[in-house]
């Protein structure tokens, strides 16, 4: 699908396009946005602005060098920005940026959020000015970084919620607590790969932004305002970067939390099978000692033999288990 809009007034304006025709005047039009484009939209826009569409499997490419470049007077840059953040379960996806002139194409195999939120916002009238497709650019990277800011905000409020889940569980008995950390351990691992994708596509909008600062300063195209904006989004991405990377080391300190928690209440289960190995011993060496069937045994056929047997299997018992009470062992 291919959607180009134009400057109307205050806010932007769709045009209606016919790839199949010949490319109208679109003099006025500053962002083309190609949505899993067919061959004849990414024509159509090659004819409109003279220059090569990338493929998907070239924007797929992890190369600084595939991903950031100049060609035929325009600036290719591509960015890995997340999708289906608002189910909880994103996917990383590329999205490419073509500056042209004062014209913008993305390119795109997903329909990431923030798309929607600036294109609402875009088309409203009394918003924003965007008069170039550079501000367009900004405004995009900046509905993403706003979005990464919103998920890393609940992260850190699960995380939270987690790390008291964690160290003040009510759960009583060893075994209904395990079952609970054991439980704990899937969520934070969600919340890890989660601020991994968050993180990835944090520095690919670092280096997008480093990389357009550092073409062509002092043209007229950059404007201090935008020049501004684009430091501001830098800024913004390396502030959201720390912060994740915060986070990243609080999932790992509750990782290892709970892991040593769950650790700690399987040594105290082993613990109470020994103690009662330890304790029930004794009754049982008496017990053998007296099961053994020899002619000659004194108290075999003594009156008071059997109470006695009796007596201390249970002295023989309740020693061990004072003498680690004593001790602290229980």
């Amino acid at each position: 699908m291919l959607n180009i809009y134009t400057v109307s007034g205050d806010h932007l304006a769709r045009l209606p396009v016919d790839p199949a025709a010949a490319p109208a005047d679109l003099s006025n039009a500053i962002w083309y946005d190609l949505i899993n484009p067919t061959r004849d939209e990414e024509h159509f826009v090659e004819q409109c602005l003279g220059i090569m569409v990338p493929t998907r499997d070239e924007m797929k490419d992890i190369e600084p060098s595939a991903r950031l470049y100049a060609e035929a007077d325009a600036e290719f840059m591509t960015a890995t920005v997340l999708s289906k953040m608002h189910e909880m379960d994103p996917i990383k996806v590329p999205v490419t940026f073509v500056l042209r002139g004062a014209s913008l194409v993305t390119i795109r195999y997903a329909e990431p959020m923030p798309f929607v939120t600036f294109e609402a916002l875009a088309l409203r009238p009394g918003g924003r000015p965007l008069t170039s497709g550079e501000h367009v650019m900004a405004g995009l990277l900046d509905a993403f970084i706003d979005r990464i800011a919103q998920v890393l905000e609940t992260t850190g409020d699960d995380l939270d919620a987690i790390s008291r889940e964690v160290f003040r569980s009510r759960a009583k008995g060893a075994t209904r607590k395990s079952r609970n950390l054991e439980g704990l351990i899937e969520k934070i691992g969600n919340k890890g790969d989660m601020l991994t994708l968050v993180r990835e596509s944090l520095i690919t909008i670092l280096r997008l932004t480093t990389f357009h600062q550092t073409r062509q300063p002092g043209t007229p195209r950059a404007t201090r305002d935008i020049r501004q904006d684009f430091k501001v989004l830098q800024r913004d991405a390396q502030a959201l970067a720390d912060h994740a990377g915060f986070l990243s080391n609080k999932v790992n300190f509750l990782l290892d939390a709970t892991l040593g928690l769950i650790n700690l209440e399987q040594n105290q289960i082993i613990k109470i099978f020994s103690v009662a190995a330890v304790v029930f011993l004794p009754p049982t060496l008496v017990a053998s000692i007296y099961g053994m069937n020899f002619q000659v045994m004194p108290e075999l056929t003594w009156q008071f033999g059997y109470p006695l047997a009796i007596l201390a299997m249970i002295a023989s018992a309740i020693l061990p288990y004072l003498l680690f009470k004593r001790r602290g062992w229980l």
